[in-house]
């Protein structure tokens, strides 16, 4: 059995400042958590947090008293609605592992949690060092603990901690050290990243992420490869599209090809048709998102929410000048991590053109009488492709990845919320997280996890 927390980076932080006030004494939080189960796997998903306050504990170096009272509102919740307790507090000294004390703690706390709450589900409890570091452990209604087999925090820099961590010394692995370090090479090893979307932007960056080591991807796309397509998805051919292979299956056999020991986990169909992709992209611990319409960038946004993973969205515009000329090409990046702002609060889409979209998904015909009617603009337009651009772009997308897990910009992560690129001008624009419009009603339902509807989008359940 694998057990996962993910919390956010506005959860991280708000935890970091409650438990290290700067007087050296421990303080404690709860954390109200949703859930994601299914065989073999159990993840907590930090929702809500309840700071207790530092005059309602006593409080030491190293131990802590508190009154319990405080949290019966989460525990009614976490009863109606099947969610999880976790319980969090700090070690100033340093103590990397659960005291006597917290162990004495625990069992008296969880015995109380599970007489409150029926559903049968894990609770949690973890420590967290004054450099940040989390580790944690999970109990079993009869008691029982095992440890987090990774905790990690999808925030302006992501961290994550993997629980008996394994050093490799080959000569690849050495080379790539050389370059990022071993820590980040180490989390790149250990990590599950989704790229939904392989053609023009996916395929490079499926590249990249191959031969930097990356343990296993997720790759999802319905399509096959076609003749007017060869220009832009790397490592296709002419034989690929008279065979008619999908993109998925071409894009596999070339990963296995490489041999630096990368997983592929693919599915050869669209995201609204397949929960089997959506339910292992649930396990992934970031996604590069490398489609064109409006519904699927809204679907990975909700899935991205709702269990707490990195979103990274590559996307390139080219608008022709009517005389077989490029008036403007544009691309971005826009890193989208939850609880902040998305793509919606950040206007690359309205709500009248996710309708559009979805529509012209689910009801071709009707989508067509509205069309001609008038209801429906600028939806579905097919623009062309240019290699070079799609692989800068995904180049600087996964650069960003590569600075949230070890900065080397001068600049802090949060700076780079938006990257674009006007290939006409010449010119580089980032935009900070702090200039874009939080998006209020999505973050109710950050870290929500499992729920019905699921992702509260009724056809996909």
């Amino acid at each position: 059995m694998q057990y996962l927390l993910r919390i956010s980076g506005k959860h991280f932080l708000q935890l970091r400042h409650h438990l290290f006030p700067g007087d050296g004494k421990e303080a404690v939080a709860v954390v109200l958590c949703g859930r994601h189960e299914k065989k073999d796997l159990s993840v907590l998903l930090a929702h809500k947090v309840e700071l207790i306050p530092h005059n309602e504990c006593k409080r030491h170096e190293d131990y802590i008293h508190w009154k319990t009272e405080k949290i019966i509102p989460l525990l009614e919740i976490a009863e109606k609605q099947n969610m999880a307790i976790l319980k969090i507090h700090s070690h100033p000294g340093g103590y990397p592992k659960f005291s006597e004390v917290d162990d004495r703690s625990d069992f008296e706390f969880f015995n109380s949690v599970f007489g409150w709450c029926d559903y049968n589900g894990v609770h949690g409890s973890a420590v967290m060092l004054p450099d940040g570091k989390i580790f944690g452990r999970v109990f079993t209604p009869d008691l029982n603990h095992f440890p987090f087999n990774k905790i990690s925090v999808a925030g302006d820099v992501i961290h994550i901690w993997n629980n008996g961590r394994k050093k490799t010394n080959d000569e690849f692995s050495l080379r790539t050290v050389q370059a990022f370090g071993e820590g980040t090479y180490s989390k790149l090893k250990e990590m599950k990243i989704g790229i939904i979307g392989c053609s023009g932007t996916g395929s490079p960056t499926i590249e990249q992420l191959v031969r930097l080591g990356v343990g296993c991807v997720v790759i999802v796309d319905p399509d096959k490869i076609e003749k007017k397509n060869l220009n832009r998805i790397l490592n296709s051919t002419m034989q690929d599209a008279i065979d008619k292979k999908t993109k998925t299956e071409m894009l596999s056999n070339a990963i296995e090809k490489i041999g630096l020991g990368t997983k592929v986990i693919s599915f050869s169909s669209n995201l609204f048709e397949s929960k089997a992709a959506v339910l292992e992209l649930i396990t992934c611990d970031a996604i590069f998102g490398c489609v064109d319409t409006v519904d699927g960038r809204h679907l990975i946004s909700q899935l991205t929410n709702f269990y707490l993973i990195p979103y990274f969205d590559i996307g390139v515009r080219l608008d022709a000048d009517g005389h077989g000329g490029i008036e403007n090409i544009i691309a971005s990046v826009h890193y989208i991590q939850p609880t902040c702002s998305t793509l919606l609060s950040r206007g690359l889409y309205t709500e009248k053109r996710l309708f559009d979209d979805s529509l012209l998904r689910q009801d071709p015909k009707e989508f067509a009488k509205r069309e001609k009617v008038g209801y429906v603009h600028n939806a579905n337009v097919d623009r062309p492709a240019v290699i070079s651009i799609n692989m800068q772009i995904s180049s600087m997308a996964v650069v960003e990845l590569l600075n949230r897990l070890h900065q080397f910009k001068e600049d802090a992560p949060s700076k780079y919320a938006k990257v674009m690129m006007d290939y006409c001008s010449g010119c580089i624009e980032n935009a900070p997280e702090e200039s874009f419009f939080q998006d209020v009603s999505s973050e109710k339902w950050a870290g929500r996890g499992d729920c019905k509807p699921f992702l509260r989008m009724p056809e996909l359940s």
